[in-house]
């Protein structure tokens, strides 16, 4: 009761509630962030500190899905809380909004969802909270759906993140959401596969990194050996880039969290 009070009074986020505490003294805050119309959730580490500057992770659910699988399925609090403790990595904010209107939107992280992302929820975390405002400090991630979404939003603005990750993620947009009647030059302008050469130039200069990893195949519509193919992609235009390949099913979501997570925010 103590703590949670403690919680309560510690920081005030607007339009937020607290949602829970890690087992190292993390925040979990609950609330709808602008341009969205379902909760997602701030984390904030061990020891948040208002006047300090931290670094920030967008995390991306795969779809249909909620933020609860990053907060519940894959326990990132714990991870989190646990990494920043023994110094594995640097303490950081993460954010985890929400695309479509139910959790059974089965659609893409793109058009409407998208906008909102970039126009709406970037500039309103860094507005309110104790951020990096520069792309060496955001990183953007996602599982699934989340993890094409990560990547093609990040291609879409290549002037606002430093790292991108795909966790079992796919590099062409699938005929759903906003993309179910779109003609060929709608769908070209949304293949990761197309734009990474077109921006390739500009994310050298800037030293983007990419994540990409995978899992065993988890759908039909992903063909296999896709993440190790756009890994070859970006690694032969000279952009840096870690591949990682998970050869059991079994925690494989976690696991890719947790190694996404070191990679992103390691001491260095």
């Amino acid at each position: 009761m103590h703590a949670l009070a403690a919680f309560v009074a510690a920081f005030s986020l607007p339009g937020f509630t607290p949602a829970a505490l890690g087992p190292g003294g993390g925040r979990l805050l609950e609330g709808t962030f602008p341009g969205t119309v379902r909760a997602g959730y701030v984390y904030l580490p061990p020891a948040f500190n208002p006047a300090s500057r931290y670094p920030v992770v967008y995390l991306l659910h795969g779809l249909p899905g909620s933020p609860s699988e990053y907060t519940h399925g894959t326990a990132f609090t714990t991870f989190a809380d646990a990494a920043i403790a023994t110094g594995l990595v640097r303490p950081f904010i993460g954010v985890i909004p929400a695309a479509g209107t139910t959790p059974h939107y089965d659609g893409e992280w793109a058009g409407r969802w998208e906008t909102a992302l970039v126009d709406n929820v970037l500039p309103w975390v860094d507005a309110t909270l104790p951020t990096i405002a520069a792309p060496a400090g955001r990183v953007l991630a996602g599982l699934s759906a989340g993890g094409y979404g990560a990547v093609d939003i990040a291609l879409h603005h290549p002037n606002l993140f430093g790292a991108i990750e795909s966790w079992s993620g796919y590099f062409s947009p699938l005929r759903d959401g906003p993309f179910k009647q779109a003609g060929p030059a709608i769908l070209a302008a949304d293949d990761p596969t197309l734009l990474v050469p077109q921006e390739a130039a500009k994310l050298r200069a800037d030293g983007v990194r990419f994540f990409v990893s995978t899992g065993p195949g988890h759908s039909h519509w992903i063909p296999n050996g896709a993440s190790q193919q756009f890994a070859h992609e970006l690694r032969a235009l000279g952009l840096r880039t870690t591949y990682r390949r998970y050869a059991s099913s079994r925690r494989q979501w976690r696991e890719q969290l947790d190694a996404g997570l070191e990679w992103a925010f390691a001491r260095s």
